[in-house]
């Protein structure tokens, strides 16, 4: 059986290219469960808050409970629960989860596998994290979740899963397109005549069919990277910077470099190339932006 596979084909709500990883959310935080202490049962009363602070920091915008995942991962094939009255999840009321005793776990076939073939569990981990999150997320996603990946990686005797090509080009037209210079902050870095400190990012994510294209691509440096696919920077219609209201900054530090570019227009590219297209704007501040913005 290929569990890859079967990780990739796991049902999810979707609607107009709308994000939900809940269920890769929930998998990745049993992996590191699954690491750390084998099979063992996890209570939801146990897992409710590490799912709700995985949710919050990289789930969608809207709020989501921890009780869809938990319940719904069931129908995968991947996920059993039970309650002290038997097998069978109780539903995704908080209330009912946390009073039916209800207690989660893999599939017995999957953790068999998990234990006897050496590389799956960083295999599965990398096609979660690759399939459904910017790259910039991964090692702290990984990090909330519990999941040691690079011992896993470092230790595995299997190569990591096939992946669709991505475009090796793509950073260094966007770089090029904007003229080595973060887009946001105008920060230029260089090291021995190589560009260092600004990255290639994609405003509509690649796991979400973003195309490797100028139209969708920023020249940011790294501290700005993160922070647009984390949702504290966005773009508006007008392409002038956008910063969350939730994020919450006090030193001067946050002061320059954060707060400050609320309403300051981004950086154009190259006259001769296409600035960031709409649709991909519309995206990334439905799916990624953590609204209201600040005035």
């Amino acid at each position: 059986m290929d569990w890859i596979e079967r990780v990739a084909e796991i049902r999810r709500w979707s609607r107009g290219g709308e994000r939900a990883p809940h269920k890769p959310l929930l998998l990745l935080y049993a992996l590191g469960n699954f690491q750390r202490h084998g099979n063992a049962p996890i209570p939801f009363s146990a897992a409710e808050a590490g799912l709700k602070a995985l949710l919050k920091e990289y789930g969608p915008p809207r709020d989501t409970s921890p009780g869809y995942p938990f319940h719904y991962l069931t129908n995968d094939g991947l996920w059993l629960v039970d309650t002290r009255d038997g097998p069978g999840s109780p539903g995704t009321g908080l209330g009912r989860l946390r009073e039916s005793q209800a207690a989660g776990r893999l599939h017995p076939d999957l953790a068999r596998a998990l234990a006897e073939e050496p590389g799956l569990l960083g295999r599965m981990a990398r096609y979660l994290l690759d399939a459904n999150f910017a790259p910039s997320l991964h090692t702290d996603l990984c990090l909330l979740a519990g999941l040691d990946l690079e011992t896993l990686e470092t230790t595995a005797t299997t190569k990591r899963p096939p992946a669709a090509r991505r475009d090796p080009g793509f950073r260094d037209r966007v770089l090029m397109a904007y003229e080595y210079c973060c887009a946001f902050c105008s920060y230029d870095g260089w090291l021995d005549g190589a560009v260092v400190g600004l990255d290639a990012a994609h405003v509509r994510w690649w796991a979400f069919d973003g195309p490797d294209d100028v139209t969708n691509g920023l020249c940011l440096c790294a501290i700005h990277h993160k922070l647009f696919d984390k949702g504290v920077l966005g773009l508006t219609t007008e392409r002038a910077i956008t910063v969350s209201a939730r994020f919450v900054g006090r030193s001067q530090s946050a002061l320059d470099m954060v707060l400050c570019l609320a309403g300051r227009p981004a950086r154009s590219p190259q006259p001769s190339l296409d600035a960031v297209a709409q649709n991909h704007i519309d995206w990334h501040g439905h799916q990624v932006f953590r609204t209201p913005a600040r005035g």
